[in-house]
């Protein structure tokens, strides 16, 4: 059964990503950098609202997700040729892995979950947001499963996923960090209040949001 509430938070998560790579086309727009900042949270939430209603191996799920972390790579290293890191998807695919063994008991599940952790630390350098990223969606889980002092987990991953940003760590007091640290913690208030939202009519954000990823980075080099 689909949840209008999830599907707003993709909505929300897919639009203030594109806001975010609009830079690309208007280096002067430090403001859409802020606005960014909501849409890996809400990723990891809908990874993590997925993993709690689902009692199905991931198998298909992940598989997606490596094909189009796959198939973006080029697309990603295209547009920010300055980059350092892969694209976003691999990170969110060990997200995946990682919060389904912290949800499931299962053996094959923990270890499978312990993998993507230990390969999330290995490689935290060359993923997008680093290990803190790689844990959010298992810190959103436990925090809605949990609730309590435990939100400070979520609250805490998106603000460290942001500093792995060499930039940002080294200038901690200066306002674009401040401000991109607000927008971090704003995202976990803000991805409960979208999830709550069930009332409302909103297009289903299916399978077609894995392609969507690439072909908008192929459309903003384009345009260039």
């Amino acid at each position: 059964m689909r949840s209008a509430g999830l599907d707003l938070v993709k909505w929300v998560a897919i639009l203030t990503m594109v806001a975010d790579h609009l830079r690309f086309l208007w280096p002067d727009a430090d403001s859409l950098f802020i606005v960014g900042r909501l849409a890996f949270p809400l990723f990891c939430l809908a990874i993590a609202a997925n993993v709690a209603r689902t009692q199905d191996i991931p198998a298909r799920y992940f598989g997606w997700m490596f094909a189009f972390a796959l198939l973006s790579e080029g697309p990603y290293s295209w547009l920010d040729t300055d980059t350092q890191t892969f694209s976003v998807i691999p990170t969110l695919a060990l997200g995946l892995l990682f919060a389904w063994g912290v949800q499931h008991t299962a053996l094959w599940a923990r270890l499978t979950g312990l993998a993507a952790a230990l390969l999330g630390l290995l490689c935290s350098q060359q993923l997008m947001y680093g290990l803190p990223g790689v844990l959010l969606p298992a810190g959103w889980l436990l925090a809605r499963r949990l609730g309590g002092l435990t939100w400070l987990l979520p609250c805490v991953l998106a603000v460290a996923a942001n500093l792995t940003n060499p930039w940002l760590r080294g200038h901690l007091l200066a306002l674009p960090t401040l401000l991109t640290m607000a927008a971090a913690l704003l995202a976990i208030p803000c991805g409960c209040l979208l999830l709550r939202q069930d009332h409302w009519r909103v297009p289903a954000v299916r399978r077609w949001g894995y392609l969507f990823y690439p072909v908008h980075l192929l459309v903003i080099k384009a345009l260039m």
